[in-house]
């Protein structure tokens, strides 16, 4: 971003450079901040960067910006000590502030979605079973107006050895959120069919939790909800630093 520095000092010298080369500015900065931008160490796999308000330079020459849009693809974080990947980090960063670079440093406040796929949920589970979206209603599947009707499933399949047979059970989990970063996921219910200790077993397989960590520092998960589309945790955070340079 030193670039912009040259042209912030251009834009004194001459008294402003006009409409047109503010967003000419502007789109460099966009394209410099999402071309490196990182979330700690880690880059994500793409990024886009939309620095709003008008005009830019004013606001660059004050090193601060009012709200700043991130979307970043395919960041690296930790689930319970184990990899896996967010498909999705989306952030509007209000009362960003930049440093002596000019580069995107911190933000006042931070509000946002993190998207986990389910195959990136499954990998990161630890567990032997499969997870998928499981729709929404009650305990199997059941339409209802009891407590969790109407709220997004886990439908998680998992096989166990018992009595000399494998028994393979697909049980519907709610997913909660614990302590701001981590995400459980437990069946609402095992059917037993009358065998001892089969529902522990399954349990085993199907239950699990895992604490989100990796993400920009002051983010926290603050709901979590299963969708079609993957799990979806909605994030907020004050005094949130996420370098985007």
């Amino acid at each position: 971003m030193r670039a912009l520095r040259v042209v912030l000092i251009l834009a004194v010298v001459l008294g402003g450079l006009g409409v047109g080369a503010d967003r000419v500015a502007a789109s460099y900065a966009e394209s410099e901040a999402a071309a490196t931008a990182r979330v700690g160490a880690v880059r994500p796999e793409s990024a886009d960067v939309d620095i709003k308000g008008f005009p830019f330079l004013t606001q660059a020459a004050d090193r601060r910006f009012d709200e700043v849009e991130v979307r970043l693809t395919g960041v690296r974080a930790q689930a319970g000590g184990r990899p896996v990947r967010i498909g999705e980090l989306a952030l509007d960063l209000r009362d960003v502030t930049l440093d002596g670079d000019y580069a995107i440093d911190r933000a006042g406040r931070a509000d946002g979605t993190a998207v986990i796929g389910y195959p990136d949920l499954e990998a990161a589970s630890g567990r032997e079973a499969r997870v998928e979206y499981g729709g929404t209603g009650g305990a199997n599947g059941t339409s209802g107006t009891g407590k969790g009707a109407g709220a997004g499933k886990l439908k998680v399949t998992g096989g166990v050895r018992i009595l000399g047979r494998e028994i393979t059970r697909s049980v519907l989990s709610s997913v909660t959120l614990v302590n701001g970063d981590t995400i459980r996921v437990r069946a609402d219910e095992v059917p037993g069919e009358g065998i001892p200790g089969l529902e522990g077993l399954v349990r085993e397989r199907t239950d699990f939790d895992r604490k989100i960590e990796g993400l920009p520092k002051g983010v926290r998960l603050t709901k979590v909800e299963a969708r079609p589309d993957g799990l979806v945790a909605t994030v907020a955070g004050q005094d949130v630093s996420l370098r985007v340079s």
